[in-house]
């Protein structure tokens, strides 16, 4: 007579999970996310923005300039002083040669600040200089 749980115990022994492959595939799948994903940057501070009907959307920044209504200047959530703009500048740019500028300033910040941030970064060597704004209504 066959003993079958003495067969069921013999195949017990024999019966194994490889769980590597299934590992691997997870771990390819997470590299595959981490370097499609578009990571977004902001100023870091509060900012609210003119309104312009001309204005343009841009898909690739480097640099992002805050200024707010306090009139203080914020470059990688860190704030500055008008006469660190430029070094700041031209360290993202030995970075990134072929990055832009774009300067986020509140609407109620002194257009004289903003002039001199967009001087600082022009002497940088920045070749875009651009002023972030809302789309107009409409748009």
């Amino acid at each position: 007579m066959i003993n079958i749980s003495a067969a069921r115990r013999a195949n017990a022994k024999n019966l194994e999970l490889n769980i590597a492959p299934l590992i691997d595939m997870v771990f390819i799948l997470l590299i595959f996310f981490l370097v499609t994903t578009s990571f977004v940057k902001e100023t870091g501070v509060d900012i609210s923005r003119p309104t312009a009907a001309t204005a343009v959307s841009k898909t690739k920044t480097t640099i992002l300039i805050g200024v707010t209504k306090d009139n203080t200047i914020q470059i990688d959530r860190r704030q500055v002083d008008i006469r660190a703009v430029r070094t700041n500048v031209e360290r993202a740019l030995a970075e990134n040669p072929d990055g832009s500028v774009v300067i986020v300033a509140d609407k109620e910040s002194l257009t004289g600040l903003v002039i001199t941030v967009m001087d600082a970064c022009k002497l940088a060597g920045a070749g875009t200089v651009s002023i972030a704004a809302n789309l107009g209504p409409g748009e």
